[in-house]
Order: structure tokens, then sequence, then C-alpha cells
């Protein structure tokens, strides 16, 4: 009986742990399956699902060479040489090869980088060709791997490096049109994601299965002319030579359309060697970035203003007496004499300050400059003129300027009265050349752009159309004020131009403000002008020279750099001269 119950025990005892078996595969099975489904899942994704990005190709940026476009900044493969320092052997074949090949690109601790047996990763060398990464792999040198990659390349060196900007070593574009435009350039990558077997061969079936290929970036053209950046820079190099001047800016733009034609800045940098750079001053581009006062350009636009308004005209007279008072200060001329009553035309190709005060209180009660005509002024210069504002160019880095307005406590009587003559307001190259043209062209506003059309995939070239923005003046005003300032121009200095052609502009020199105060040792010179036919303005160009406690006038150093540029221009756009 004893003997029996013992059986029966053990029995039991069997079959609970059996059943205690079963529960614990059953639970593990559930705790595996269901609670780590995701886990497991994920974990068998690592192992079958391939991803591969598909790197974009950055948009190719183009210049013109006339009507048409020419590669200017390119893409060229190259190559990052890596080790993975567990797998490397023979050390020294190493070292040797990739200083042979790579040269001055290898990096100058290769055997610390070796040693670093922790590692699985380190760079070698950079920025290699694809001739020097087929050499080193001929050496069949274990734990080296390569890592394509692409860098901008420059068919015409350093031409335009401002505008142009550069990319990082990230991939980023930086200033100019590079960092302007770089959501453009850049394209968007594709995915190549693949469900494999043990061998890593991809399976023609699954819903994990993704080919997105990439986008490669815009192909931009820009609107600047090889050619006349070339002789722009080139004639700005030799002025600034010339004058002593150690900056300098050159704008050519296309009056009829806002066009920059050619874009030029001294100092400047090869784009290629950016990473050489010690003053990152270099990489702004002056004509959009560095706001200045323009001085007597200025004055174009005052008497635009004025005879656009009815107030006065070419033919007006005042009493010179080389000085005028506005509130509590006496303006004078930098010019003495001309005593008595004299045109206004007469004052402007003297340049005469007491002339255009005079214009601004002739825009309100007409013996000073009341509200009323402060508004005026600020209607067109800032508003119509758009001076102090930007002017949305597509180059990274465009600053807007300042221009007081009259609701203001400095926009006084004799700020507005220095604004005249262009002291007390800060603008920019590009702005006043803008400007300008609404006054070459016959009174429309362009908005100013560096871009002429794109080229697609298969190389053709579609361009972009050009924005009118707003009609500043009337046409009988712009007539009247290419009349002007061709007169102003005649006067002095017609000798320098080419024979049987319509030029006109206007000398500007302005004081420059250290610590709040006007430099008497310091000035900038400026010359703004335009040429073509009596009938139509072809181009506009603004130069701009300047240097640290250098006195540099507009009509001695900026004006001879416009006529070099301007006699060239009537050649290669093949003007007829009159008669």
């Amino acid at each position: 009986m004893n003997l029996e119950l013992q059986k029966g025990s053990r029995s039991k005892a069997l079959a609970s742990i059996i059943i205690g078996i079963m529960v614990i595969f059953v639970f593990r099975l559930f705790y595996l399956q269901i609670i780590q489904h995701d886990y497991y899942v994920d974990i068998a994704n690592v192992e079958q699902i391939k991803r591969l990005s598909i790197p974009a190709k950055r948009g190719l940026i183009y210049a013109l060479d006339g009507s048409l476009p020419v590669p200017l900044v390119m893409n060229q493969t190259v190559f990052t040489v890596f080790a993975d320092p567990q797998t490397t052997n023979n050390d020294s074949k190493i070292i040797d090869t990739i200083r042979r090949v790579a040269g001055g690109n290898a990096r100058p601790d290769l055997q610390e980088l070796l040693n670093m047996k922790e590692s699985r990763y380190q760079i070698l060398a950079t920025r290699i060709t694809r001739t020097q990464a087929d050499m080193i792999k001929s050496e069949n040198l274990s734990g080296i791997g390569f890592q394509e990659e692409t860098q901008r390349v420059y068919p015409e060196g350093a031409l335009a490096s401002q505008a142009l900007g550069f990319v990082d070593f990230s991939g980023v574009g930086r200033y100019g049109i590079e960092g302007g435009l770089d959501d453009r350039l850049t394209g968007v990558d594709g995915l190549l994601q693949s469900v494999t077997d043990i061998s890593s061969v991809p399976l023609t079936i699954g819903t994990n299965n993704i080919d997105q290929p990439a986008v490669d970036g815009e192909n931009i053209v820009l609107s600047i002319d090889r050619n006349i950046q070339s002789y722009a820079e080139k004639a700005l190099s030799d002025g600034l030579t010339r004058t002593g001047a150690t900056k300098g800016s050159v704008i050519v733009m296309d009056p009829q359309t806002g066009k920059v034609m050619a874009m030029a800045n001294l100092p400047s940098y090869d784009q290629a060697k950016f990473f050489e750079v010690t003053d990152a001053s270099l990489f702004n581009n002056a004509t959009i970035s560095v706001p200045y006062e323009p001085g007597s350009d200025i004055k174009t636009f005052i008497m635009a203003t004025g005879i656009d308004k009815g107030v006065v005209t070419p033919d007006s007279t005042y009493e010179n007496t080389g000085r005028i008072q506005v509130d509590d200060r006496i303006i004078s001329n930098a010019t003495q004499g001309h005593i008595g009553t004299i045109s206004l035309q007469y004052a402007f190709n003297w340049s005469f300050n007491t002339a255009v005060v005079t214009v601004a209180q002739r825009l309100g009660d007409g013996s000073s400059i009341t509200r009323e005509a402060r508004d005026t002024i600020y209607d067109y210069f800032h508003n119509k003129y758009r001076l102090g504002q930007l002017t949305d160019i597509e180059l990274d880095g465009e600053v807007a300027g300042t221009i007081i307005p009259p609701t203001e406590a400095d926009g006084n009587a004799v700020r507005y009265s220095n604004m005249t003559f262009g002291q007390g307001l800060d603008v920019t190259m590009v702005q006043v050349t803008a400007a300008f043209c609404s006054i070459a062209n016959g009174g429309e506003y362009y908005k100013p752009t560096m871009l002429a059309g794109v080229v697609d995939k298969d190389g053709n070239y579609t361009p972009n159309q050009t924005t009118k923005l707003s009609t500043p003046v009337n046409i009988s005003t712009s007539r009247l004020m290419r009349e002007m300032t061709h007169t102003a121009r005649s006067a002095f200095y017609t000798i320098v131009d080419k024979p049987g052609y319509y030029i006109g502009g206007k000398t500007g020199t302005s004081q420059v403000l250290r610590d709040g105060v006007y430099s008497d040792t310091e000035t900038i010179g400026t010359y703004l002008g335009y040429g073509g036919s009596e009938d139509l303005s072809r181009y506009v160009i603004m130069v701009q020279v300047s240097g640290d406690g250098k006195s540099l006038s507009g009509p001695r150093d900026a004006l001879p750099i416009f006529t070099d540029i301007s006699n060239w221009m009537l050649n290669y756009l093949e003007i007829q001269p009159k008669g």
C-alpha cells in the first residue's frame, strides 16, 4: 500500500514538473513573440534591411559669355582615405604609400592615427583625386578604405569670388550665391533600401523595399557676364594701384532689366582655397554688406525728386552765396566762388550743396525744410528709390542700411539737409545702383538680380523673366535727369569719353565717421553713371574707392575707373556711335 502510494506521488510530481516547464516555455514564447516582438523585428531589420543614402549632386553655377551660359562653378569627385586601425598591418607601407601619393593632402600624424587600435575609423588623407585613389588601391593595403565626396572647382579661377561664395567642408553654402541659394543648389538625397538574404542579395519582394532617387540641385545661370566681370576686376585693380586706395568695388548693371552684369570687390580671395583665409572680412561682398554715406551721388536723386514734384527744373535759378543756413547749422559748398544767381544745372555741374538744400526747401514752403518736405524726401528716397531697405538680391549677407524717417526726433531739418548731399544716411552700393537705373531707363525700378536663368539636366538654358517693382519717377523726369547728368559730365570730362555716345553721371566724395565724428583726413570716392545712346541707356556703372586714413575723391580717383570700364563696354556691347 505504501509502495503504490509512493509510485503515485512520483508520477504526480513528474507531471507537475513537466506542466511547470511547459508553462515556462509558453510564457517565454509569449514574452519573445508578443512582448519582445518589435525588439526582435528591429534586430532582424538591422541584419536583413540594407539602407544606402544616395547623395544629391550640388547644382552647377554658370556665368554668361554674351548670351551663352559657361561653367563658373563645377563639381569634382574626390576621396577621403580612412583606416580601420584594428585591421591594418604593415603600417610603414601604408604611411609611405599615403605620403607618396596624397602629398600635402595626407595627415601629418599618420603613425599616431594608425596606433589608435581602439578606434575603427581614422582619416589619413582628404580631397585626393580618383587617380590618386586608384594608385593607393593598387597597393592592396589591409584596413584601408575610401569615401567618395565632391568638391567645388572653378574653371575661371578666383573670378567673382565674393559674388559666388563657397561650400564649406560640411557641404553648406557660405556667402554669395552659394549661401543665398543654398537650398536650391543643394538638392535632396535619395534613399535605396532593400530586404536581403543572408548573403546580402536583395530580395524582390517585401514592403520595406524603397528606391527613392536623389534630386540634384538646380543649375543656376548668373547674370554676370564673364568678360565684363573680368574687365571690371582688372580696371578696379589698376585703379587702386593708380590711386593708392586699398579697397574698391564696382557694380555694372543693365538698367533695362536690373540684372547685374559684373560685381567686383578688392581685396578678394580664392574661393578654392577659402580655408586658407585668415581675415573673414574678405568673404563679405562690400557692394551689398557694407553701408556707407554715399556723398554727392545722391544729388541726382534729390534733383529728380524736385523735378518729379514740379517744384524745380534744371533751368530754375537760385541765389548762390556759397553757404546756406538750416536751423542753427551753416552748410557750405566744397568749391567756393560762382556767387550770384545761377541755374540748378550750373550748380549741379559744380556739385554745390547749397543747390540741393534749396531744392529741399522748395519741396516745403520755399525757405525751410518743413515736415512736408521731409515727408516727400523720405517717400522718394526710402519708398520709391528703395534706399535703406533690402533689395532681396540673391546673395547671402545683404544688409539694409538706414534712412531715419521724419517721424523720429533725429529726422529733423538739419539731417534732411545733409541727406540731400549724401550725408546722414547709410545705404549700400547695390541700392544706389538699382535706384539710379530707374533714372537712367525712363523711370522704371527693376528688382536687382544676379540670376539670368537655369540650365536643366539636359543642358537646355531657360532665361528668367525680369521683375519691375515700381515707377519712382515719370518718364519726363527721367529724360531731364539723363540730360542733366550728361551735361554735368560733358562740362568737365567729355574729352575722356569715346565720341558719338551718350554718357552721363555724377561724382561723389563723402566723409567717413570715426567714433561718431566725421574725419578730416579720410574720404570715400565714388562715381555713378550710365552709357549708351541718346535714346537708350545700355549700362549703369558704380565705382567706389576707399582706404583707412586715405583722402579719396570721386572726380580724381573713382571717375577714371568708370571711364575705363565704360569705354570698354561700348566696344563689347557693339553700341554704334551717333553719326
